[in-house]
């Protein structure tokens, strides 16, 4: 019967199991789904910005094509006037051979009409040093004009080298668009595929939920004849462990220093130890004993399926232990928890029925500070649980 409800219970929890599996695909499907929408809006707004960003190069661009094509027209103006300058240079040279040959006729006239050659040499410097004014001035001004059309060239190769840098940044804003369109087809396609993946896990899971709640019934069914089971060896065993308290008390008689508090048997130490040490005296060996022969006769009585233990805690004081083979009392504490086991298992207890364990000075009966309640908190207690 018990290998029957055993295998009711296995066939009962794979469902549960099996609906717990679906949801969490289904939760794994819509957290990758949510990625996928981030990352859509996310490259939208990418290509939104890219966009953005083409149309501002692409102004920049329309910019510097205006600004070329300003600087070209005055460097076609400088040119223009260069020429013009030139010309008059060219004209300004004509006029000084024209004035030399007067001078020359002059010079003739004068010479002819018996004329002092101070007044024609004063006459002729006057005239060169005009001549040389204007060659001057002409001069510098070619050089102004070379400058000009020097910086208008550098200004022109400048303007071109940023039109090419720009143009290539447009090139390049381009391809990444180009990119950026095809992840976004690419993303469409497989949240396409997911939304479809998911109809079907929907289409599962409520195919799943409907035979869940077929099984349902017969889960609650089980947990209701588990629980009144459970209660029945919760009960079974409370029974038991009364029983051996009884035969206990029986056996060691009324005792100041052992006693019964709630669902324990309580030993002081001074019953099984001296004071700092974990070996068992004579007179706590004899008690022991006589607990060891009532738990085996008990535990014989006690049916297999009821899963028990005689848990065995040992306590001590607050007062710090000094000696070299304990270096705390909860180490003391274990260390006398440790003894009794031992004890009980050579008098012939099961050792899969017993547990050791050490509290140390941190579960005090009495928090006063005085000798009583220290010699009430140092203890052993035996208490029969499930395992």
């Amino acid at each position: 019967m018990t290998g029957l409800s055993r295998r009711r219970n296995r066939d009962v929890n794979t469902w549960p199991g099996f609906v717990d599996a679906l949801a969490t695909l289904l939760m794994v499907i819509i957290f990758l789904l949510m990625i996928f929408v981030v990352a859509q809006v996310y490259l939208g707004a990418a290509l939104s910005g890219r966009d953005q960003a083409l149309s501002d190069l692409t102004a920049q661009v329309n910019e510097l094509t205006n600004l070329l094509s300003l600087e070209r027209t005055n460097n076609q103006r400088m040119e223009l006037e260069l020429t013009q300058l030139t010309t008059e240079l060219s004209n300004t040279s004509d006029q000084r051979d024209d004035l030399r040959d007067r001078a020359a006729a002059l010079a003739s006239q004068l010479s002819a009409a018996e004329l002092s050659a101070d007044e024609m040499e004063k006459k002729l410097l006057a005239a060169l040093a005009n001549l040389e004014e204007k060659e001057a001035e002409l001069s510098t001004a070619r050089e102004k004009a070379d400058e000009q059309m020097a910086d208008q060239e550098s200004r022109i190769a400048e303007l071109s080298a940023l039109l090419a840098s720009r143009a290539a940044e447009l090139e390049d804003e381009k391809k990444l668009s180009t990119e950026a369109q095809a992840q976004v087809a690419a993303l469409n396609q497989q949240m396409l595929a997911l939304r479809q993946q998911l109809q079907k896990i929907e289409a599962a899971l409520e195919v799943s939920e409907r035979e869940n709640e077929d099984k349902q019934a017969q889960i609650v069914n089980l947990g209701q004849r588990l629980n009144a089971a459970l209660a029945t060896k919760v009960a079974e065993l409370q029974r038991y462990r009364s029983e051996f308290f009884g035969r206990l008390r029986e056996v060691l008689g009324d005792r100041q220093d052992i006693r019964v508090v709630g669902d324990r048997f309580v030993f002081q130490s001074e019953v099984l130890f001296t004071s700092g040490s974990a070996d068992l005296g004579e007179d706590g060996q004899e008690q022991l004993a006589k607990l060891g022969d009532t738990l085996k006769t008990i535990s014989a009585e006690i049916p297999d399926d009821i899963d028990w233990v005689m848990r065995v805690d040992g306590h001590t004081d607050k007062v710090p232990i000094r000696n070299l083979k304990f270096a705390s009392n909860w180490e003391l504490s274990a260390a006398r928890a440790i003894s009794v086991v031992k004890f009980l298992i050579e008098r012939g207890v099961p050792p899969n029925r017993l547990v050791a364990a050490g509290f140390g000075e941190y579960q005090p009966l009495d928090n006063r500070d005085d000798e009583i309640a220290y010699r009430r908190n140092r203890r052993i207690e035996f208490k029969i649980t499930e395992r």
